[in-house]
């Protein structure tokens, strides 16, 4: 970049940060030819809002100016790029014939990408090709299966809803499922499904007027907000309760909360926003001793009651433990079913805080062999191990 005429000072300054923000972008996955274009444009954002004579009217931090512009640029480049890709398959995911001129383009394309005749896993890898716009090869490694074997399912989903007619937007709900299973993939591979997730529910949002919509959305980001917590840097889990908050992201909490306050002041309560007011509640904490869960109980009861299901009961009897004591959430486990999944682990919890380290220890090692992913059976052999240590 070169000075221009009485801007020596601004010039040098964003000469100096040029390497600095691409450096950056490039350290986060960005690609370096695209990173190197979203920075120039960036600097040229900041030529034309940063007065060159005064220099108190500069950011106060220039840097983090800089790569926040950048990052939007690099964004708005990719979602050009998605629309390009999604524009290609939208000959096969068109609605038929009908009034559905009226409908939202992305809604109904939503719906038709999360038709209940489609498995979850379809219903997933066909969401995130044809309004993702991410790549057959993309989402093969998010899953950990082959290409070819992506392919074959993404086909097999185009063609199961290729016969269905639509003329207006689908059941939300179903959609919200898919979003929420997508989210719940979390990061694998090159591509961050989590932040995938995020993305097309605020798309969604911004194509209907339902404050489920929301509620998913504050209760992505509540929960993603925590995302630098969760693990140590050697991959191991680190509980709720053990987590450094201040790894926290504080301003996606505060979006968070804003968008699920607006959600619950529309007094049609669903089981997101429910969801969301629980994970705000753990949010607010400064520490976990100081967690609201009086208040946490009450929305797993509304829970509950919007959306009973033994996964629910199971989340309940953890704030039964913690409000009326250890053995009155043991109590609310004995009737759930033995099979499911997590049952062992928060048992085996709420024995150990009533003071039964035996059992508690049985139950982490059963918990362990149950565990469905490597990071959770070590994290579960380790509390069984730390109690066999302390007798």
């Amino acid at each position: 970049m070169t000075d221009q005429p009485g801007l020596p000072g601004l010039g040098e300054l964003l000469r100096d940060l040029t390497p600095q923000v691409l450096g950056i972008l490039v350290r986060r996955g960005s690609d370096f030819a695209a990173a190197e274009d979203a920075v120039q444009e960036a600097m040229v954002e900041a030529l034309r809002h940063w007065p060159p004579d005064q220099p108190d009217a500069w950011p106060d931090n220039p840097r983090a100016w800089l790569v926040k512009v950048a990052g939007r640029k690099l964004v708005d480049a990719q979602r050009s790029s998605y629309a390009r890709e999604r524009r290609e398959l939208r000959v096969h995911l068109e609605p038929g014939p009908g009034p559905s001129e009226q409908a939202d383009d992305t809604l109904l394309l939503l719906s038709r990408c999360c038709h209940p005749a489609l498995s979850p896993a379809s219903a997933i890898a066909l969401t995130l090709r044809a309004v993702g716009g991410l790549t057959t090869a993309q989402i093969a490694q998010a899953f950990l299966v082959p290409e070819t074997t992506m392919a074959q399912r993404i086909s097999r989903a185009k063609r199961t809803v290729s016969g269905e007619r639509f003329d207006r937007p689908g059941e939300v709900g179903a959609v919200l499922r898919v979003l929420y299973l997508i989210f719940n993939e979390g990061f694998t591979g090159t591509v961050d499904l989590a932040e995938e997730a995020i993305r097309l529910t605020r798309q969604l949002a911004g194509a209907t007027d339902d404050p489920e919509v929301d509620g998913l959305l504050a209760l992505m980001l509540l929960h993603h907000a925590r995302r630098r917590a969760r693990r140590t840097a050697s991959g191991t889990v680190v509980p709720l309760a053990e987590q450094d908050r201040s790894l926290w992201d504080t301003s996606m909490i505060a979006e968070g909360v804003e968008v699920l306050q607006a959600a619950l002041s529309r007094d049609a309560i669903g089981e997101y926003q429910a969801q969301a007011a629980i994970a705000a509640l753990h949010d607010d904490a400064a520490t976990a001793g100081e967690t609201d869960w009086p208040q946490v109980l009450e929305w797993y009861d509304e829970l509950l009651r919007l959306a009973p299901s033994p996964v629910v009961a199971l989340n309940r009897a953890v704030a039964v433990g913690e409000v009326d004591g250890p053995l009155a959430g043991l109590r609310q486990v004995e009737g759930l079913p033995a099979d499911l999944p997590r049952r062992d682990a928060v048992a085996a919890w709420l024995h150990e805080r009533a003071g039964d380290r035996d059992e508690a220890a049985r139950l982490y090692r059963l918990a362990a062999e149950r565990a469905t992913n490597v990071a959770e059976r070590d994290h579960l052999t380790r509390q069984a191990s730390r109690l066999h240590a302390g007798r």
